[in-house]
């Protein structure tokens, strides 16, 4: 099937014109890079530290209890997450660093939890942030046949009862990942002519390496626990699979929230149509900030919570969000646009949830 996207109405662009001017002297003025800085290249090492130190105390045999593993399991879901806001998500981005060759290295950092780079730049960085909830093209609100994250996907009836049971289905995310769908998006994109737009490899070239690093990543993951430890295969297992639904749980009640609210209006445009909005005012009408005044939870989910700023300079890197949302919030009210923020992490999750139930009902 030959990709042929929907086209953003190109005649009403004063809004982002304006913004990026204005954002472009902020830096200027201040003397700062937009791209990352002390701070993240810390948060590089202390994420990824925190991630392997406690597989590394798991081999090293003074790990006997059970619950001590179960609980390791679970740190290193907590940081498998925090490796995918904070330190891959920008470099894939390109904003991580100024230097290219940086953020590709860095950008592999993914294959250390189980994903793979060239699927995150073609769902993530060409088709998510291009086409945000719009039908067909925004993979992230293509969900499968018992979740409807969009009012113009068919409705079910056991959709009603999916504001209670999509939590626990949320935590398979990266389990998903890594065993089945890098595989079948991959094979996707090359018959919709996407992996071009997102490298000058082959599909081949990709399939590959996806193989070979997803081979390495249950060897470490699975394979050396059992044998250089005292657990045996089914608490290895076990244990593995906490680890990712920790990982797939965090990073959806963080991602979901961002887009599937009640205040998105969503767009239907096929291919070749128009949507009715420049792609900038999509952006900031379909995206919404929470718990802004967190600052814990901003270091931790690598300014994800400022999504909106994310969506709108994705080459800028998250340690400057905080500062430039207020750019961005009155530039929006300026041209008269929504700014959707939560004021904390609950009611961001409250109100998805009701936007769960909302859908399961209309």
């Amino acid at each position: 099937m030959v990709f042929i996207p929907p086209k953003y109405n190109t005649k009403s662009t004063d809004f982002f014109k304006a913004l990026k001017l204005r954002t472009d002297e902020y830096f200027k003025v201040n003397g700062i890079d937009k791209q990352g800085n002390f701070g993240m290249y810390f948060k590089t090492f202390f994420m990824i530290t925190a991630y392997l130190t406690p597989y590394f105390a798991l081999l090293s045999g003074y790990v006997e209890n059970l619950w001590i593993y179960f609980g390791i399991s679970i740190w290193m879901g907590v940081f498998m997450a925090g490796i995918g806001f904070s330190v891959m998500h920008d470099a894939i981005h390109g904003s991580y660093s100024k230097n290219k060759r940086l953020n590709n290295i860095v950008g592999e950092v993914i294959n250390l939890v189980g994903g793979a780079s060239i699927n995150w730049k073609i769902q993530h960085n060409v088709l998510h942030h291009t086409y945000t909830n719009v039908e067909e093209y925004d993979e992230d609100i293509d969900s499968p046949s018992f979740l409807r994250f969009s009012p113009n996907s068919e409705r079910r009836f056991i959709h009603r009862f999916q504001f209670l049971y999509a939590w626990f289905f949320y935590g398979f995310l990266t389990l998903n990942w890594a065993t089945v769908s890098d595989f079948s998006a991959l094979v996707r994109y090359k018959k919709r002519g996407l992996i071009r737009s997102a490298s000058s490899r082959s599909f081949l070239f990709h399939l590959f390496k996806i193989i070979f690093f997803r081979v390495g990543y249950f060897l470490y993951t699975i394979v050396v626990p059992i044998l250089f430890t005292d657990f045996g295969a089914v608490a290895v297992i076990i244990n593995f699979l906490v680890m990712h639904w920790v990982a797939g749980f965090i990073l959806s009640c963080v991602f979901q929230p961002a887009h599937v609210m009640e205040s998105s209006p969503y767009s239907d445009a096929k291919g070749g149509d128009s949507i009715p909005n420049d792609w900038a005012s999509h952006q900031v009408m379909n995206t919404v900030n929470f718990a802004p005044k967190n600052k814990l939870l901003t270091w931790y989910v690598g300014g994800l919570n400022y999504q909106v700023e994310h969506h709108l300079f994705p080459s800028i890197c998250h340690v400057h969000y905080s500062k430039i949302s207020k750019i961005v919030k009155a530039t929006a009210e300026e041209f008269n646009l929504p700014y959707h923020v939560q004021p904390t992490f609950r009611s961001a999750l409250w109100y998805h949830m009701k936007m769960l139930r909302q859908l399961g009902r209309a």
